[in-house]
């Protein structure tokens, strides 16, 4: 077996140690210390996200979608990004779409080697007719999980813009990687648990990914979600109080006008004067 000879900071021992002998508020201060960093980190790598936002929102705009891929806890998190568009934004499920090494099946449970195919993710991704119009954003704390270099590899082989999410500078995937978001976070406070402050910085990171995109592509008004799904009545209830404080309607009126137009957007369109 070849041996990676990559920096891999998330693999450095912990700045911490005995932590069976600390009691529970040590534990708890000691990761949210640890945690304080994280913003930092990926404050670092904001010019990058904004080229690639704007990238992204260029192919948007001509039909394009966004993919990621990413192994474990990064193609969860790719997942839960992706599976919050829709109802969050009111945009169609194939627009974002989240691939895990493994399948679906990898989602709640850990496939054995799964992430370790090389040509899998290209397998995955041609199913949904991946193209040039298209961006690819591969996650992966180590930036050496062969699912997702494969993936970024083949995709740029074939003229699709390609990103790479990970936490060790100089990484493979960074190197190659379109547009590298090294969020550099140092070690873990449990040696080699990147699910923590690696995976909370690429949470932050995807939120910004996502929402800049939405807002960029007119999804967005004020600060209001106006095309949100109304999925419950949390959400109607939302969207009644967001028509009333634009339109000046009272709350049963605007109920009513959320439910016949069926979204904030809508019915603001329909009702607001010229």
């Amino acid at each position: 077996m070849a041996v990676d000879k990559h920096l891999k900071i998330t693999e450095e021992a912990s700045h911490y140690d005995k932590l069976e002998q600390m009691d529970t508020l040590d534990i708890i201060s000691s990761i949210n210390n640890e945690d304080k960093k994280v913003a930092e980190a990926v404050e670092k790598v904001l010019p990058q996200i904004a080229q690639l936002v704007d990238e992204l929102t260029t192919r948007f705009e001509k039909g394009g979608r966004l993919f990621y891929i990413g192994a474990g806890t990064s193609g969860r998190l790719g997942i839960l990004d992706a599976s919050e568009i829709p109802p969050t934004f009111g945009m169609p499920h194939d627009r974002v779409i989240g691939l895990i090494a493994g399948g679906d099946s990898a989602i709640r449970k850990a496939v054995e080697f799964a992430e370790d195919n090389m040509h899998q993710a290209w397998k995955d991704l041609t199913e949904y007719g991946i193209n040039a119009n298209d961006v690819l954003v591969g996650i992966a704390a180590s930036g050496t999980t062969p699912y997702v270099l494969g993936g970024i590899q083949d995709a740029k082989e074939r003229g699709i813009l390609t990103a790479g999410i990970t936490n060790n500078p100089g990484s493979p995937l960074a190197e190659q990687s379109d547009i590298a978001l090294e969020v550099v976070v140092g070690p873990e406070f449990l040696t080699g648990s990147t699910r923590m402050k690696s995976g909370t910085s690429q949470k932050m990171v995807l939120n910004m990914i996502s929402t800049a995109l939405m807002i960029r592509i007119g999804r967005v008004k004020g600060n209001k979600m106006v095309n949100m799904q109304l999925s419950n009545t949390k959400l109607v209830d939302r969207g009644t109080r967001y028509l009333v404080e634009e339109l000046g309607l009272n709350y049963d009126e605007a109920e009513i006008a959320l439910k016949k137009y069926g979204s904030v957007k809508k019915a603001m369109e329909a009702l607001k004067p010229s």
